[in-house]
């Protein structure tokens, strides 16, 4: 299988080895923080000479015996060396119960520098921040971008390799098949299961699995478009199924704690004044999505493009919103360190409406910050309109810095 250098994470975290903090890796389940967490293994067994690196991956069968505290700390004071600088690497460390009570000892009493992986966010949000408040930085690690995609299976930037992209998303291990759909569709099905499994239905204690389920494929046919928890409530209702408006909040937030999708608030472009009503969601992976249904293209080019864009941009560092412009909605705004980038989705641009709809929402924004619109109309794409660049997808993915 090829491994690729993943810079975009190892570059932001390699500089906090040997400084006193705990570096925490976080993201879906099968994204490739393990592979990761090799690499910054390697980086540091070359820039440390002396290093001793003792490595527990509780996927391991060795590890299994590794549950609680207990287990943990002996297993790590067993390993430490005196005569050595000690680096300690965890991977899936939330299946360790009370592993922050270790974590905050060792480096109270600075035995080794620790690096580890998790993969629900309730559990390291509420233990790291009541245990290791001001003492711990964490990475976000998302599926594979498109750029590593095309580099991990040896492809040109064109429009097929777009296509595959959108299609199959950026699950690591595909890898290791060929991209067709009965071989890929049965993996990232099985994935799927695992990572419902173990981080929704067991950790979260989810009850009513079949109503769960009808909430994903809601969510897979519904990306890009704005609702609410007692939309999703009038709509159950009316195919007969009465869930409360609680219950179908805990169930999002759940499969947000495992990371499966993320929900973006609208804003109002002019002051970012955040909107309780009304969101949006897009998944992590979009082979992951597209697994929960029928994959067809043309039917759903327009949200898969969205959830392209709202992907990449938050790989790039942006935090995201929906943007509201009085009664019009711009697709994304971006911010990161104080400075914004607006984009519009648009699949074709084929007549005046369009045009003035993706062009015009975006001229009506007062300030001199980046505006994209994004298309997949090879004739549009590539131009200038009164600042407002229009790129092709493909370009746009292919985008390091915006």
């Amino acid at each position: 299988m090829k491994i690729i250098e993943r810079h975009i994470y190892s570059d932001k975290i390699i500089p906090f080895f040997d400084k006193g903090i705990i570096k925490v890796l976080t993201g879906q389940r099968r994204v490739g923080k393990s592979f990761l967490l090799k690499q910054l293994m390697d980086a540091v067994a070359t820039q440390y000479k002396d290093a001793n690196i003792i490595y527990i991956n509780k996927e391991f069968e060795k590890f299994r015996h590794i549950e609680s505290e207990v287990e943990l700390f002996r297993y790590i004071n067993e390993n430490l060396l005196d005569s050595a600088k000690n680096f300690l690497f965890i991977d899936e460390i939330q299946d360790i119960v009370g592993f922050e009570h270790v974590l905050r000892s060792l480096q109270a009493e600075n035995k080794c520098d620790i690096t580890c992986t998790g993969s629900n966010a309730k559990m390291l949000s509420s233990e790291l921040a009541t245990y290791l408040s001001g003492r711990y930085i964490e990475f976000y690690i998302h599926s594979l971008s498109y750029t590593e995609f095309l580099e991990l299976h040896e492809l040109e930037n064109s429009d097929n390799s777009l296509k595959l992209f959108l299609t199959y998303g950026g699950m690591p291990y595909l890898s290791r098949l060929q991209l067709e759909e009965e071989y890929v569709l049965e993996y990232l099905k099985n994935v799927f299961s695992t990572i419902l499994l173990k981080d929704v239905v067991s950790r979260e204690n989810i009850r009513n699995v079949a109503f769960l389920e009808t909430l994903i494929a809601y969510l897979a046919d519904n990306v890009g478009s704005l609702f609410s928890a007692n939309n999703i409530h009038k709509y159950l209702k009316s195919q007969r199924i009465d869930i409360s408006v609680n219950i179908i909040l805990n169930y999002l937030r759940a499969l947000s704690n495992a990371y499966i999708i993320h929900k973006v608030q609208r804003t109002d472009v002019n002051g970012l004044k955040k909107f309780e009503i009304g969101e949006k969601y897009y998944f992590e992976d979009l082979g992951l999505r597209n697994c929960q249904q029928n994959i067809d293209l043309s039917r759903d080019i327009h949200k898969l493009m969205e959830n392209a864009i709202y992907q990449h941009l938050k790989i790039l560092g942006y935090e995201v919103f929906v943007g509201q412009l009085d009664k019009l909605e711009i697709d994304f705004v971006g911010v990161k360190k104080g400075q914004k980038v607006y984009v519009q989705s648009a699949y074709l641009i084929t007549d005046e409406k369009t045009h003035e709809r993706e062009f015009g929402n975006l001229l009506k924004i007062q300030d001199s910050y980046p505006k994209y619109v994004v298309t997949m109309d090879s004739f549009s794409a590539g131009g200038n309109f009164q600042g407002i660049n229009c790129i092709h997808l493909k370009d746009f993915l292919s985008k390091t810095a915006i």
